[in-house]
């Protein structure tokens, strides 16, 4: 069941600015310093170097961001949600070994996302360096971005409210300022002949390495397809083509400056603030600077739902969750906020507060990201049983596109590339290590058949030389099918403390590959005796198991299917609800079995991230004073060590 806001569903004008307001923060802003980036790197300001470079931004935005992403990548929805996770869990079942892919993507998306809020609000403060050169800008930069992470606590929505019309100024204004200037030289159009950005690319010297400032104007394009779930297909496409219009005018405009102004200092000048008229310029930085904390709230916004999905997904270690608004989707996650907050202080410090030194290294892991998604594109194109005949060209022709953005962008590894790349490989072994981790600790789950125990059940219920444990007894199970059940929890109701109870509860969470479904299923092993929950969730809900179970077992009451008055006579009589106690299994290593050497580093890794992570008991919600949890080793039921031979 999806719970889509109801503006997504068709074109609206709400519809609209609200998408201008979530979508384009990072794609937008990008005006600020693309232009700039590309004369900074070339050393020179020239007719060939100016068309060609435009020639190249209005095809990047052409091929990239309008065919892949608003034509076609949009259309691989998951239930209305988008995003390279989304896009992993259409497939995964499918194809096991693609989860390889879907990490790289996040931890790529996740790492160039660190460095857009530092150098999109950097870009802006430093308008102000034209009006006085000795404004400090670092510690400006550093006042706004703390105080926008420490907003995150108190929910955003009193500033989202005003993000849309803010962005519909933001892209008015960057479409006037572009034409301000090519009504003076049209002939700036020619540059959408795609000849003059081949010749760049071929007959300038360092032509094919200027693509990694080229590529700064499409790095957005991935939040597009991420946040499809809050705006809607049809509001995205709409939008964009508007979006699309104010950033080439603006382009073009930014490159008319620059041909009357050939012998400007391509190193310290920036044709976004110099196409800005004087008296404009101080209301040009304010909203500039509004238009980068957008992005920056983007950006934060985006990488809470990333961490979300990915702990679903069993891809990163559970962490509280805080959910500051009663707006759909809205979260904060403390530990990625202190995260991100650090690591953005930290690049606006070690690139001294230039967004000039940041341009060299921005860029580079987003590549990773788009390439990750062409893959997963093209898996997810086959098993549509789209004709091979397609997928086979649009797999070659983005291969082809966005690795030689990759090889240009590797240059920027040794100017400051390789912090977003570190920040990635750490990212990346986590995920790796705890999906891993946890299908290792899959593989020692033994399941049996719950009908042979059904006797055992009754009979323990019923037996009064065993002190009775409580009088509602739940285990969470793994076990997919009603009729299996571990064989730990079997050891624990009967061997390990026998644990009599007058019902017994299985709960099953079902994760879906859909993003909103809230569902639950019901099956009676036992009348009065026995029961099994299955709760269906979908990948972008949060397991909430306490909320959820207190919901199940008030319809069931309601509809006279189980009875949960408490067994003791003096409390039954007086309808007292029976106790509730809950069992959770942590099954750790046990070091009498020996692992291959990568999978004990791997256990290893994931005992520390486990211990990191907050516990299953928080997770799912549980009250603390009704669980129990039970450690128990890993091994197999079948395991056989080495027999000892008796000697006499």
């Amino acid at each position: 069941m999806s719970t889509s806001p109801p503006h997504i569903k068709k074109i609206t004008l709400a519809g609209l600015i609200i998408t201008l307001g979530i979508v384009y923060g990072d794609i937008g802003t990008s005006p600020l310093y693309v232009l700039r980036a590309i004369i900074s790197n070339s050393g020179v300001i020239n007719h060939d170097l100016v068309t060609g470079a435009l020639s190249c931004i209005f095809w990047t935005l052409t091929l990239q961001t309008t065919m892949k992403y608003v034509l076609i990548t949009l259309r691989a929805d998951n239930k209305g949600e988008g995003g390279i996770f989304s896009l992993y869990a259409l497939i995964r079942k499918k194809v096991k070994w693609v989860f390889i892919f879907a990490i790289i993507g996040g931890s790529t998306l996740l790492a160039d996302g660190i460095i857009t809020p530092a150098i999109t609000v950097v870009s802006a403060i430093e308008g102000l360096k034209i009006v006085n050169d000795s404004i400090p800008v670092v510690p400006i930069v550093i006042a706004i971005i703390s105080l926008l992470f420490i907003a995150q606590q108190f929910g955003t929505n009193f500033l989202g409210e005003s993000f849309g019309p803010i962005m519909f100024i933001w892209f008015t204004m960057l479409g006037v300022l572009g034409i301000s200037q090519i009504i003076h030289h049209p002939y700036i159009f020619q540059a959408v002949n795609p000849y003059y950005g081949y010749k760049l690319l071929t007959a300038h010297p360092d032509g094919f390495l200027l693509l990694g400032a080229i590529f700064l104007c499409t790095t957005g394009a991935e939040a597009l397809y991420s946040d499809l779930g809050h705006c809607g297909l049809k509001n995205i496409r709409m939008t964009w083509f508007y979006v699309k219009t104010t950033l080439i005018l603006n382009y073009f405009g930014q490159g008319a400056w620059l041909l009357s102004n050939v012998t400007a200092d391509p190193a310290t000048v920036n044709p976004f603030f110099s196409i800005m008229p004087s008296w404009f310029l101080m209301t040009g930085i304010i909203i500039s600077t509004a238009a980068a904390v957008i992005a920056s709230q983007a950006l934060i916004s985006g990488s809470y739902t990333i961490i979300s999905e990915a702990i679903l997904l069993n891809f990163w270690p559970k962490v509280k969750i805080n959910y500051p608004t009663q707006i759909k989707g809205q979260m904060y996650i403390p530990s990625v906020n202190r995260f991100l907050w650090l690591a953005c202080i930290l690049v606006i410090v070690f690139f001294e507060g230039e967004s000039k030194k940041m341009e060299a290294a921005y860029g580079l892991s987003i590549t990773i990201t788009m390439l990750m998604t062409t893959i997963l594109l093209s898996f997810y194109f086959y098993y549509k049983k789209v004709p091979i005949y397609i997928i086979i060209p649009f797999l070659l022709i983005y291969l082809t596109i966005e690795g030689s953005f990759l090889l240009a962008n590797l240059n920027k590894f040794i100017h400051g590339g390789f912090v977003t790349i570190v920040i990635a490989g750490i990212i990346f072994i986590i995920m790796y290590v705890w999906y891993r981790g946890r299908s290792i600790k899959n593989r020692f789950i033994t399941f049996v058949r719950i009908d042979n125990y059904l006797n055992w059940f009754r009979d323990l219920k019923v037996d009064d030389s065993v002190t009775k444990y409580t009088t509602n007894l739940v285990y969470l199970t793994k076990a997919n099918y009603d009729h299996d059940i571990e064989s730990k929890v079997i050891y624990s109701i009967f061997n390990k403390q026998p644990k009599r109870a007058d019902l017994y509860w299985f709960i099953h969470i079902d994760i879906l590959d859909e993003p909103h479904t809230m569902q639950y299923k019901v099956e009676t092993l036992i009348p009065d005796t026995l029961m099994r929950v299955d709760l269906k969730l979908g990948f972008r809900v949060q397991p909430r198991v306490n909320l959820y179970f207190k919901q199940v077992i008030l319809e069931l009451v309601k509809n006279q299917e189980v009875d949960i008055v408490s067994r003791y006579e003096s409390l039954r009589k007086h309808h007292i609800p029976g106790d509730f106690k809950f069992v959770i299994i942590d099954r750790i290593q046990n070091y009498d079995f020996d692992f291959r050497p990568f999978e004990q580093f791997i256990m290893d890794v994931y005992s520390v991230l486990k211990n990191i992570g907050i516990s299953d008991v928080k997770a799912y919600g549980l009250d603390t004073s009704n669980v129990f949890i039970e450690t128990v080793p890993l091994q197999l039921d079948e395991d056989n060590p080495s027999q000892l031979r008796r000697i006499y």
